[in-house]
């Protein structure tokens, strides 16, 4: 039995519990259900489960302990069956378990936090590895189309989402900024064309509401049931739902197809402070006692490898080093007032665009291509991103 299966069952017998207000009686074989990987406190093997607190004590146990743990009591579509075509990528997947291993161990900083966020907006747990099938979870991944992201993003797309691109940031690589986009998009089209239907939503966010559209309205003309299903649609879009329903059940139950998956913690693996002023990357890793390495890899939307509020309201840290960070900004000393940080400027009264890159030793198109402004005008107390080619040059 899965353990989404068993957290079903489990919870079920909970909720009976509650409404009765009183004891809950198991039998041996009940009480030795097989608990989520990751581990948790045994159900103890007697005939009784007591209330602690107003709360079945046996709840505790069933808090997830790892990050696939979490991620399977959010799936949605495993109890269903399985046709021919996921079973095709089931096969594949299993065929080749490294591929699986390395790309999950990709995952590692943002699985948590992806299904957390899918989690609290009540969609199937399986959104969560949308990117598994996108981007094969790499936040800088590009694609020959133009697609970008952990998510995939096309420009047109992502402008139409608000993520915002320009010479030092690029919102498509942005993971928290892109997923939450990618999650308004998925819930926006199925609300808008399917009638909350989220796997039709899921083949838009492939191949376009139009395509899907299209195809629909021909099966349900036959008098078909006008689902993913029953679709004829582009050769990738067909294959679309069943790899993401394959990968889904293979980490449902990796034990039944002989793959292993690496320990991740259920926890999010890293943590945001606000960015009230501009902060380089190089600066914010050594403040926080990490490589650079480490820091390009949390916030790869950053392209020029500098942080401000022009262009992100937040930076990324591994999890456990926000207050360390903190701290030390709050000890550091003011910097000059015309110099934000290594790479950023400050406008001062009297600036403008031209001086500026005439001081700067870079041209104006470039300085405002680097900062995505849409005309010369500029005005006191704003950050300007410096292009790095200026800064080697000094």
């Amino acid at each position: 039995m899965t353990y989404y299966n068993t957290r079903r069952r489990m919870m079920g017998f909970a909720s009976v519990a509650a409404m009765i207000g009183s004891l809950l009686t198991f039998t041996h074989g009940q009480a030795s259900t097989s608990l989520p990987p990751g581990g948790g406190n045994a159900i103890p093997q007697d005939d009784t489960a007591p209330f602690v607190g107003g709360h079945f004590w046996g709840a505790l146990a069933l808090e997830p302990k790892d990050a696939w743990s979490h991620l399977r009591a959010n799936f949605q579509w495993q109890d269903q069956p399985h046709n021919e075509r996921v079973k095709h990528w089931i096969t594949h997947y299993q065929a080749n378990p490294q591929n699986v291993a390395k790309i999950s161990e990709r995952a590692r900083p943002w699985l948590a936090w992806i299904t957390e966020q899918v989690e609290e907006r009540g969609l199937p747990g399986e959104i969560a590895l949308v990117p598994f099938i996108e981007s094969s979870f790499d936040p800088r991944a590009r694609s020959h189309r133009g697609a970008a992201g952990l998510w995939q993003f096309m420009p047109g797309t992502a402008d139409a989402l608000g993520l915002r691109r320009n010479g030092a940031y690029d919102g498509r690589l942005d993971v928290v900024t892109s997923t939450r986009a990618a999650l308004d998009y998925i819930e926006l089209q199925a609300d808008q064309w399917y009638d909350g239907n989220i796997q039709l939503s899921l083949a838009a966010y492939n191949a376009g509401a139009g395509t899907v559209n299209r195809a629909r309205n021909i099966s349900l003309s036959r008098g078909e049931a006008g689902d993913y299903w029953s679709l004829q649609l582009p050769n990738e879009t067909m294959h679309y739902l069943p790899k993401l329903k394959a990968i889904a059940a293979i980490i449902d139950a990796p034990d039944d197809y002989q793959v292993t998956l690496p320990e991740i913690d259920a926890n999010p693996g890293f943590a945001s402070i606000p960015l009230t002023r501009p902060l380089g990357l190089a600066e914010a890793a050594r403040l926080t006692g990490v490589s650079l390495d480490t820091m390009a890899d949390l916030n790869p939307g950053l392209i020029g490898g500098n942080a401000h509020p022009n262009h992100t309201r937040v930076l990324l840290v591994p999890n456990g080093r926000k207050e360390r960070l903190l701290s030390q900004l709050e000890n550091r000393r003011s910097p000059p007032s015309n110099t934000a940080s290594e790479g950023s400027y400050v406008v001062q009264n009297g600036d403008s665009l031209s001086l500026i890159a005439s001081r700067q030793g870079v041209s104006v198109e470039e300085l405002r291509r680097h900062n995505g402004l849409d005309s010369n005008l500029i005005q006191s107390g704003q950050v300007l991103d410096i292009p790095q080619r200026s800064l080697a040059s000094r």
